[in-house]
Parts: C-alpha cells; structure tokens; sequence
C-alpha cells in the first residue's frame, strides 16, 4: 500500500459513484462490516496526512471512516484504503468493490 494522495484516491472513489457496489469495513476490533451492498450517489476524501472518506448510500445513508493513511488498487479493480497508526499497526479499513469480497 502507499500513502494516501488526495487527488488520486479521489479519482478512484468517484469511479464508484452511480454504482452498486460492496464494501468491507472494519475498526480495530469494535466494527466489522462484510459485503455489505449499496449504491453509492456521493464518494469524499479529505485531510492531509491523516484522511477521513465518505459516501452516501442510495442518497438516504451515509458511512464515514477517519485516520485512513494509505492505499491501493489491486488487480480487480478493487479500492482497498487503510489507516496505520505510527507502529505499523492498522486500525481501520474501508475496501470497495464491483463484486463480492471473499468470505
């Protein structure tokens, strides 16, 4: 993964709006969300060093992760976000997808 540029993850993000698509989520050990299927009318990115993302749900919901730090898009087109805290440790996840992440 590499850390967050603003501009591209931005890009990234809005090639999902208008979509229906999966998202997996979690925070440390408290939130955990898995193929959870949306259409997504509004994708954000913000901040500098540390980022918060948000999108809006079929335009009644929305999700918000913070302190995301780097990123990836992997082979399937998937957009994989997560944010490290100074030890290397990963604290939050958001990966969004056209289809299903495995179990």
């Amino acid at each position: 993964m590499m850390p967050i540029n603003r501009i591209e993850v931005e890009a990234e993000l809005r090639k999902f709006v208008e979509s229906e698509i999966y998202i997996h989520s979690e925070a440390t050990s408290f939130m955990f969300v898995r193929n959870f299927k949306v259409r997504v009318t509004h994708a954000f990115i913000a901040g500098e060093e540390s980022f918060r993302a948000a999108l809006r749900f079929d335009g009644h919901g929305w999700l918000r992760m913070e302190a995301l730090t780097h990123f990836e898009v992997d082979g399937e087109g998937r957009l994989l976000l997560a944010g490290y805290d100074d030890r290397g440790r990963m604290n939050v996840a958001l990966h969004l997808g056209r289809e299903p992440f495995p179990e």
